[in-house]
């Protein structure tokens, strides 16, 4: 697939998830079942995704994680794959739809500003534990995205949610702790294949501390839910938005400010 082809890819891609969010909202206020249109609509979306990376994989024989284009191209895919996934076997998740549909939306408008050309990978990036590491971290982050989603949800429903709410609650924390398991995974993986890139686990680069501190949070958060059984739900669910915003500013943000090792590698 030439470049040409696969930007036009990625624009029918946006445009296909402004789509699904202008349906959804339509049938929404018309009091209709949504998520037939919706996962029809992502299924196309995640069609043309996997068409523009799999051409871009082909085309310059090395993963899409190099690049900030390689990293929203990469997660465009594997974020939409993974709430599908998610919201198909806890269909809870399928309530805030719409606020996932919209942060697609705006990932893929930014994708689009972004220079395309790509980087090589250095040869001594190339081992099993890059490849383990990376998925973990998709993972990690298409398990937070639903999270974080259904949080918001609930915040603007907060009068209701005792009510309508009780699923989408127990959602959001089966989320987030699948979500750190894969996390951990991450930071096991990574230090393993640092060591074989760089010859060390671990250095306190930018990205490391940000994921670090980031596994912490999580780990702070789903220990005070067990522990804190009357603090207020709202504090949650706003704790859960806020981890979802510090892993976007991990891995869209820091190995792309930073001059550490790790950079654009994600």
């Amino acid at each position: 697939m030439s470049m040409a082809v696969e930007r036009t890819t990625l624009v029918a891609a946006v445009t296909g998830f402004a789509v699904v969010l202008v349906l959804n909202l339509l049938l929404r206020r018309g009091a209709r079942s949504t998520w037939p249109a919706v996962s029809g609509g992502l299924l196309i979306v995640l069609a043309l995704l996997t068409a523009a990376v799999a051409g871009r994989w082909i085309r310059e024989s090395q993963g899409p994680f190099l690049t900030l284009y390689d990293v929203l191209l990469s997660n465009l895919f594997s974020l939409t794959l993974v709430y599908l996934v998610a919201a198909w076997l806890v269909p809870a998740l399928r309530r805030s739809s719409s606020i996932v549909v919209a942060f697609l939306g705006v990932l893929g408008v930014w994708s689009l500003t972004v220079s395309a050309v790509a980087v090589p990978l250095p040869a001594t990036f190339d081992n099993p534990w890059l490849w383990l590491h990376v998925t973990a971290g998709k993972l990690f982050l298409g398990l937070c995205l639903p999270a974080a989603a259904a949080a918001l949800w609930l915040l603007a429903r907060r009068q209701n949610a005792e009510a309508e709410g009780g699923e989408m609650d127990a959602a959001v924390w089966l989320t987030l702790s699948l979500a750190f398991v894969c996390h951990s995974f991450m930071l096991i993986a990574g230090a393993i294949w640092a060591h074989s890139a760089w010859g060390r686990y671990w250095a306190w680069d930018s990205l490391e501390t940000w994921t670090f501190i980031t596994w912490l949070c999580i780990a702070l958060l789903l220990h005070a839910r067990v522990t804190f059984r009357r603090m207020p739900v709202t504090y949650g669910w706003s704790a859960v938005i806020a981890i979802f915003g510090l892993a976007v500013l991990t891995f869209l943000g820091v190995p792309f400010l930073s001059v550490a090792p790790h950079k654009g590698v994600m």
